[in-house]
């Protein structure tokens, strides 16, 4: 999903980095009053490898877009979605100014895309799906798991609608759309699976540093493991 430099024209890009600036400027401060700490500054570190070598993996879409996992919702799920809209952006900028993925032109548009609305849609799912679930820990991968889901073909909708205002390429809508959401849809199914598995292994070992249980799970099922000597 990673959009090239002169795809959208000069206003939208313009556009779409100030809004993704505001945005990061906000999960900023969020993020450093209300998420991370000395237990879970270094999962926030993991997650964004985990997602920068994720995202290194790509295939091509259409004419100069390509198709990759996201790790919006799980890198949300695990460390919250300020946080995890940090990490993305970091995961973003490393690409498009080291390794050419992605437009440097583009890269407001390419954070608004992955680490606003991939990341807030996917948390906003799974806080959802995990509010009907019963309170027990085995909700919480599975809650994660529709919110990736989700998230990735909103995220391709979402550009989609971004070229339909401002698309400064010789491609038909109609044909973009179609490419950019099937994809994604499968795309959405494995990356489901992957953030089940992953989230499954975190909250067997360390259920109390899964951002998105906080406050919904009973507290006995939160506490730290202890260690059998």
């Amino acid at each position: 999903m990673h959009v090239p430099d002169g795809f959208l024209d000069a206003p939208t890009s313009v556009a779409t980095g100030v809004v993704a600036a505001g945005v990061v400027g906000a999960s900023l401060v969020r993020a450093s009053r209300r998420e991370l700490d000395e237990r879970t500054a270094p999962l926030a570190g993991l997650v964004a490898v985990f997602v920068f070598a994720a995202q290194m993996v790509n295939f091509p879409v259409g004419a100069g877009t390509s198709g990759h996992l996201l790790g919006a919702a799980l890198a949300a799920v695990l460390v919250g979605p300020a946080t995890a809209t940090l990490c993305l952006t970091v995961v973003l900028a490393v690409q498009a100014f080291l390794f050419a993925d992605g437009g440097v032109t583009a890269l407001g548009t390419n954070v608004l895309l992955m680490g606003v609305v991939g990341v807030w849609v996917g948390y906003g799912v799974a806080r959802a799906v995990l509010s009907v679930l019963p309170r027990r820990l085995p909700s919480i991968p599975v809650a994660g798991a529709v919110g990736a889901a989700v998230s990735v073909p909103v995220a391709a909708l979402a550009f989609t609608g971004l070229y339909a205002v401002g698309g400064a390429a010789p491609i038909p809508l109609g044909s973009l759309a179609t490419a950019m959401v099937g994809w994604h849809l499968l795309i959405g199914l494995g990356e489901a699976a992957i953030t089940f598995l992953a989230v499954s292994s975190i909250v067997a070992a360390r259920p109390d540093l899964v951002h998105v249980a906080r406050g919904r799970m009973p507290a006995l099922e939160l506490r730290t493991p202890e260690v059998v000597a």
